[in-house]
Order: structure tokens, then sequence, then C-alpha cells
């Protein structure tokens, strides 16, 4: 199950309204419980497990024995199920019933139109959602969560660590967790140190909880998840190690339990509900206005039977019945475009957000730089080079079996210090000081020799100085006093303003005491070494690639836990252009709406805690941005969880990838620009078909009220209206594949039902002026005014109905004016092209003398290309005024 914002916000609510989820499956529930009572070895024995794992073999049986490691979760619909979704469309059931009813008036031309129109909606979107989902899982499966797992090649052999696919778990293995890493199942701690968890995707609980191996029966009570010796499947570890066996996986787990109750209900976006506000408002003009219409045929005329089939035909012809397809072939293609841009979007609805961010928060950490670190300096208290800050910095980095990151891979790659040193003979590993993102350091222990132990220090220089008490200058150990302060920070900021990012190292002995078990409050009293100065280049795209989101309307904020000067200097390097600077120790000072403020005027936010990247995102979103977060590690995910657009890269910390909308390959802002402007492109191509659709509709009903009342006849017959949708809906299949205007791209554009519903109220009428001049021109020049001319007067409107429709495909789809500075795609062109042709033959074709269509004067085509000129002529004038007015087109 992916672990996203609708996730933590149902399993909140769950608690919130004291619902105990242990109803959900009291079995499992009452197993787990029993789980953290058991001791260690009879947990193995039950699990017929050991603390040196299983072999792959035994692994593999109990993989078909239990399945694969996956909850319950929106599994990709079958193809019969997609096809019966699609059958089950409001104007898919709101169609058929009007063939029933046709049918059952013994309209056989009717039902057949009909249901040739429900089976061209209903294929064309199963066709495109089937290609999507297939293409969609193909894309997914390009993201995959890992797990490290300790298991035997034979039963005979020595256990080795491996990396897995999380899925590929069973119960009995035995898991190694560290921070960064999602727990993969639910599990029995073995060992653990400084283990901290977050829980708050299962409890709603927000802070973290310490996680032990110990047997605390006082603790335990009817909730696993007070349970300190149990973790659970989806939540996280924030900081600590730890060796666990696995209980349960798949919908046996916690986290399985709830995810079966929730599968499927998904959080509405901005964009659903818009779709869902449109579709329905459409069906509720369309229930009021085809009474009225059939009232109005039915006094009018006289025949009752002709005035409903009529009105019946209007209904459907105000049905946008391709609005589903559309809408799902554009974001289909939009998906797949994307990925050849290697950028993956988990959830198709996420790309509308894509294209409508106009803020990118991101660190500057394998973005705006190359992630490629190098140890460029080390440096003693004085600002000498010592390979003796090199040496224990190697050990720091040597020993540590936590988090390690691209720090930790310079300071290994000076491999000569490792035969310097001889590592494996001169030192013995006693213990380990897990990393966490309060102390934001990290500490080995060491057996120095058979006396002492040796405690090695590495982490941010204002945390490791707040441990120290001394200094070692020249050999001697010296008090750290304001004035050795000051020169201390002042080397450490000059680095930084070179854009150097600074470590400290510090050590302390201790006497040797077997079975001592080191805290982090034995990080205290502690000898400052010297300085740890690495570089992380600028990335020569970086420059390019700001300035490509800048020119589309997308400001760039630096969030970073690194300090300011070198962040400042990242900028500079890269031309981002720097508007002022907040400090996470400032931003707690602020209120909400101070925060609000600053978080508009500012481009850097330094020395940040996860809560408060996730705060300043939440301002930014108050103030009316749609805010996009990108981020990699474990204290980036909250701010992916509260980003409208959360994303993250293929090499994230598994909470990371989890938390994201949408993956990137490779972290690359030029691939994020080229998926922003896909995003656009998707959305205006849908708005683009709305607008068409609404506008048209709405301009019919004008023609056919007004028509209705003052005609002795009905201006198109039912069945003639229904080829004529037909058509026009064939003609808008090929939308998804039209261009949209460079101007339209520049800028983030969001779901605005107001100005949809003014575009339909300024531009539908102008369809419905033109068809009352071709009433006009058929009444008066070409004398078909009575019951005895009438199929003259329904086919000329038939094809300038027609045409009129297909035309305004071109003049709605830019804000230029159409053919001369803005062209339609080719299968566009083709397509509208083809259609007006088919339009024009069928009353001259046994099709249109068939439904009541007879040929048409040749002067009846003078008329018509003037009525279309005029028509494009005055749209287009209407169109300058309401963008003028308005200042937007789609």
């Amino acid at each position: 199950m992916k672990l996203k914002k609708k996730f933590h916000t149902l399993v909140s609510h769950f608690f919130k309204s004291k619902r105990t989820l242990y109803e959900l499956n009291k079995n499992i529930i009452a197993e787990l419980l029993a789980s953290g009572k058991q001791s260690l070895p009879d947990i193995f024995q039950e699990l017929k497990s050991s603390p040196s794992g299983l072999s792959h073999n035994e692994a593999r049986g109990r993989l078909r024995k239990y399945g694969h490691n996956e909850v319950a979760h929106e599994k990709p619909p079958t193809w019969y199920e997609l096809l019966l979704n699609n059958v089950k469309n409001p104007f898919v059931v709101l169609m058929a019933i009007l063939a029933v009813v046709s049918l059952f008036l013994g309209q056989y031309d009717s039902v057949v139109i009909i249901f040739f129109m429900i089976i061209v909606s209903v294929l064309m979107r199963f066709i495109q959602e089937f290609r999507s989902s297939k293409a969609a899982e193909k894309l997914r499966a390009l993201v995959s969560t890992k797990a490290t797992v300790i298991r035997r090649t034979t039963e005979e052999a020595q256990p080795e660590s491996h990396e897995i696919n999380m899925k590929l778990l069973v119960p009995g293995d035995i898991i190694h967790l560290s921070a960064g890493d999602m727990v993969p199942a639910d599990v029995r701690l073995i060992s653990s140190k400084e283990l901290s968890v977050s829980q708050s995707s299962l409890s709603g609980e927000s802070f973290p909880i310490e996680k032990s191996e110990n047997f605390k029966p006082q603790e335990y009570a009817a909730n696993p998840l007070d349970m300190h010796n149990l973790c659970f499947m989806g939540t996280n570890v924030l900081n600590g190690t730890a060796t666990a066996i696995v209980l349960k996986t798949n919908n046996n787990t916690f986290l399985g339990t709830l995810a079966k109750s929730i599968t499927g209900h998904r959080t509405l976006t901005s964009f659903d509900i818009g779709i869902n506000k449109v579709t329905w408002l459409l069906i509720q003009f369309i229930l009021i206005m085809v009474p009225c219409i059939f009232l109005i045929n039915g006094f009018t005329k006289g025949d009752w039977l002709q005035a409903l089939l009529f009105s019946l035909a209007v209904a459907i012809g105000l049905t946008p019945e391709m609005l589903p397809m559309i809408v799902t072939a554009n974001l289909a293609r939009g998906a797949i475009q994307m990925s050849k841009s290697k950028v993956v979007v988990k959830q198709l609805n996420a790309i509308q957000n894509f294209g409508a961010m106009d803020v990118l928060c991101t660190d500057k950490t394998g973005t705006l730089t190359q992630d490629h670190i190098i140890l460029e300096k080390h440096l003693d208290a004085e600002g000498n080079e010592n390979e003796e800050v090199l040496y224990y910095g190697f050990l720091n980095s040597f020993y540590q079996t936590g988090l390690k990151n691209l720090l930790d891979a310079a300071v290994l790659a000076h491999k000569e210090i490792e035969k310097k040193m001889n590592l494996n003979q001169a030192y013995q590993k006693i213990d380990e000081i897990p990393f966490d993102f309060s102390r934001r350091r990290m500490s080995v222990v060491v057996q120095k020799t058979p006396e002492i132990h040796l405690l090695v220090c590495k982490g941010a220089v204002e945390e490791i100085l707040s441990a120290c008490s001394l200094v070692k200058i020249n050999g001697a150990r010296l008090p750290i006093t304001g004035e050795v302060k000051q020169k201390l920070d002042a080397l450490k900021n000059g680095l930084s303003a070179d854009g150097l990012r600074v470590l400290g190292v510090c050590f302390k002995e201790f006497p040797a005491v077997r079975g001592k078990e080191y805290k982090a409050s034995d990080e205290q009293e502690l000898v400052f070494m010297g300085f740890l100065a690495f570089l992380d280049p600028p990335k020569l795209s970086a420059e390019k690639a700001l300035a490509k989101l800048n020119a589309y309307g997308v400001s760039v904020k630096i969030l970073t836990g690194d300090n300011e000067l070198v962040a400042q200097k990242i900028c500079r390097w890269v031309n981002l252009k720097h508007e002022g600077t907040l400090l996470g120790t400032e931003i707690d000072a602020l209120n909400e709406d101070d925060l609000k403020i600053a978080v508009d005027k500012t481009t850097i936010f330094a020395k940040l805690t996860p809560l408060q990247k996730s705060r300043i995102i939440s301002s930014l979103k108050s103030n009316g941005h749609t805010v996009g977060f990108l981020g990699d590690g474990i204290n980036d995910a909250p701010a992916l969880r509260e980003a409208d657009i959360g994303i993250s890269v293929d090499n994230a910390v598994d909470i990371a990838k989890e938390s994201a909308d949408i993956i990137m390959l490779e972290k690359n802002l030029m691939f994020l620009g080229e998926g922003v402007i896909e995003g656009r492109r998707t959305f205006g191509n849908i708005i683009k078909y709305i607008k068409m659709a609404l506008s048209s509709n709405f301009g019919n009903v004008f023609s056919v009220v007004g028509a209705s009342a003052f005609l002795p006849f009905l201006p198109m017959l039912s069945v003639q209206i229904l080829l004529q949708n037909l058509l026009y809906d064939l003609s808008q299949t090929s939308i998804p594949f039209d261009r949209v205007d460079e101007e339209f791209l520049l800028q983030p554009h969001k779901w605005d039902p107001t100005g949809i519903a003014k575009f339909m109220v300024y531009i539908g009428p102008i369809s419905s002026l033109f068809d009352y001049v071709t009433f006009g021109v058929m009444w008066f020049i070409f004398a078909a005014n009575s019951e005895s001319t009438q199929a003259l007067f329904q086919s000329g409107w038939f094809i300038e109905g027609l045409l009129s429709q297909t035309l305004i495909v071109h003049m709605i789809r830019t804000q230029k004016i159409p053919f001369i500075q803005s062209c339609a795609s080719l299968p566009l062109m083709l397509t509208t092209l083809l259609i007006m042709a088919v339009g024009i033959y069928i009353p001259y074709s046994l099709i249109g003398a068939s439904i009541g269509l007879v040929p048409l004067p040749h002067t009846y085509f003078y008329w018509l290309l003037l009525i279309l000129l005029s028509y494009c002529t005055l749209t287009q004038v209407v169109k300058v005024w309401f963008i003028k007015r308005f200042n937007y087109w789609l």
C-alpha cells in the first residue's frame, strides 16, 4: 500500500473518532500481542528460524506458502473491470436509458446510432485506460522498495546480508533496520541501538517512539502499537539501528488489516472535484432543459411522440460522452510522455498539480549540485592540513553501520588510510551511537588498547562543539575559551562561504569496561580535533534548468539542513536570485501570519528540521501557491506529504519514495522542467475539450429552444441529431494529440470552475446566433418553410451545425488567430477535415436519404461559406475582447 497523504488522513480519522482498529482483525491483533510477550527463543522455534536467518531455499518455499509481501492496495483492474467501470459512466447510463426508450417507441434507427455512440465512447475510453494501466504498471515497476535481509545460501553456510525487494520477505526472515528505512513487515526486535520509529502513519501520533528489544510486561496493553519490542509495516526508522525477525507479512500485518478496509478510497484532488462538478452540472442542465424542449414542441407541433423523440435526441446531443475518454487519454499520454523524460507518475491525476506548480522547494544536494562529494580538506583547529583529523574521520565512517551518506563515501574513498591505520588489526569495534536529526552527529567506539576505548564523534560543527570542552592544538589539549570558540567559528564560516560542507571531528578516551553500553549521554566533554571540508560542485545543467523553470513561472526555494553560507554560495554558482535567508531558529520564533509573509520573500531556508520544512510548505500553500517539494531523505518525508506534489528520486530512502506522487529516475531539474511542461500541456488539452463541449452545448440549447418555439416542424429529426453528434464526437478524439501554445505553457494554471462558467456564457450563444442566421437563409432564401420542404431545412442545418461545431475546435484551442498564428496538430487537423467532408457528403448519400436528408442546391454552399467565415470572425472578435476583459482564455 502506498503511504500517502490519504493514508495518514484516514488512519488519523479512525483514531480521533476513538474507533479501535483492532476490531478489523482480532486474530491478527491477538497474535501480535502474543508475539510481543513471547521470549525470543520461543519465537525462533515457532517460526522455525534462527539468528542466522533462513536459507534461500527455505525462503522460496515460504514465499510460495505466504505469498508476496504486499498488502491490499488498489491493484490494476482487470480488463473486464475496466470495461464495466466505463459502462457505469453517468453519461453512458443516460444514453442507454434513451436507447431503451427509443426502442420502446419503435425508433430503431435511433437505437442503432445511440448504441454505436455508446460502443465508440466505451471502447475508446477502455482502450486508453487499459493501455495507460499497463504503462503505469511498467513505470511503477521501475521504482522498488528494498529491505536488508540476512540469509544463507545453504543450511550450513555462513549468513550473509542481502538487499532484496521488500515484497520477497517471508515470516522468519532476519532483517536489519537503520535510519531512513521503512519497516517492511511486522517484526519483533532481536537487538537495537538508539532505535526511534515514527508510527504516525498508523497511530496519528506525531512524536517518534523509542523501541527496544527488552521485555517489559508492564508496558503491554491491548494495543500492539504500545509494545516497544514490536515494529510495524509502513512505519519508518528515524534514527538508530536494529536487527529483527519478521513475524507477519502482506495482509496479515497490522497495516494489512487497515489497508483492506480503506482500499479504493482515494482522496479526490481539485481536478477530480472539478471534473465531477462539470459532469453533474451538465446532467442537471440536461434534466432541466430537455423536459422544457419536450413541452415546447409538444404544445407547438401537437405531435407528442415526435416531441419526445426530438427531446431525447437533444439530450444525447447535450451529453459530452467523450469527456471521460478525453480526460483519461490526455492523462495517460501525459504520463507516458513524462516517462520519456525519466519521470514516473505514480498517480495519473498528479499530472494536473505538476503543471499547476508555481513554487518548487528543494534541497541543494544532488539537484543544484553534482551529488558527487569530494573530501577537499582535513584541517586541525588552527586551519592547517592534518592527517590525524582524516584518520579519526575515517575511523568513524568505516565502523558505522547506520545511514551512510555521500560524506562518508567521500571519506572512505581514501583507501590508503585504511592500509596505513591497519584498521582490521589495530582496532576492534565496541559500540556505536547512531545518528539522529536532533543531535546531528554520530559516534563509534573502538578498542584502541586493552585498557582504552576510543569514542570518535563526527557531525555538524555546531553540535560537535556543543559537546566539546577541550581542543587539540599542536598535540596539547587546551580548554575551549570564548576566544578559541570565535576562531573555530570563523574558520568554519570561511570554509562554508567558499561553498564547502563542513563537519567537525572530536574524540574521547574511556577506560575499557567489558559490556559497557555507550549512549548519547556519553557524548560530552569531548576533545575537538578539527574539520572535514567537502565540496559538492554545482551541476553544469543547474543554471540552465533553473532559468527554464523561472521562464515557465516556477520559482525555486532552497530548503536545507545545511548552513546558510554554503546554500548562498551554491545560489551564486547557479545564478539563482537570492531574495533572503531564514534559519530554522528564526522560523520557530515566527507566528503563522508572520511566516506567511516571510516565505514569499525568502529564497533560502537553512538549518531546518523536518517539521520546519513541512511548516514552510504549509505556509506557501496557504498563500495560494501550488507547491512542489523535491526530497530524497527521511527528513523530507513530512514535507513530501504536505506538498501539493511530492517529488522524489529512485535512489531515495524508502519512506521518501512512498510519500511522493512522482518519482524522477534521475535527480535532474532538467527532467523536472520537462515534466512541468508536459503537465501543463496535458491540462491544456483537457480544458480545451471541456470548454468546447460546454460552450457548444450551451449554444445548442438556445438554438433548439428557438427553433422549437417558432418553426411549424422539427428543425432536425432525432436520428439526424444523433448522427450529427456522433460525427462531432469522433472529430474530438484527436484532441489529446494536439499541441498547446507556448504562451499557455509559460504560466501555471489551476482548475477554475468559475472561469469555465464565464466562458460558456460568453462564447456559447455565438453559435446560436449563426444557427438563427442559417434558419433565416433556409426559410427565406431557399423557401424551406413548410412541412413539404422541411427535409431541405433540416439538411441545411445539419451541415451548418456540424461544420460550425467542428470549426469551433480550432477557434477555441488557441488564443491566437487560428490557421494563421497557431495551427492544430496534424492528427486534429486531419480528423476535423475528414468529419467535415463526411458531413457534407451525407445528404447526398443513401445514408442521408434513409434518415430524411436531401441534397442541397450548390448556391447553399456560398451562403454556408459566408456564415462560417462570419462565425469564425465574430468568435475571434469576442475572443480578443474576452481575453482583454478577463485576462485569460483557456
